[in-house]
């Protein structure tokens, strides 16, 4: 399957593990996202965001996001959707 341009980290916050996303295109839970910069590289399947810290299942193009990640991301990161 193509993986998609999904957007850019615009903030990760180490303390809780979340990344914030500037979308390019639509995201819902249960999508599975590529995180690709630096030496990061790793899958993950989205299993909750937030939209100025209320809970959202579904987001579209231009939104901003939070996302639990599994790993470290940093500012400017690539996301991709697969």
């Amino acid at each position: 399957m193509a993986e998609k341009p999904l957007g850019k980290v615009s903030n990760f916050f180490e303390h809780i593990s979340v990344a914030a996303i500037k979308l390019a295109s639509d995201l819902k839970i249960g999508d599975t996202i590529r995180f690709l910069g630096g030496e990061t590289d790793f899958e993950q399947k989205v299993e909750s965001m937030q939209i100025h810290h209320a809970k959202v299942s579904k987001a579209k193009k231009g939104d901003e996001i939070g996302v639990k990640v599994a790993g470290k991301v940093r500012k400017g990161y690539k996301v991709l959707k697969i």
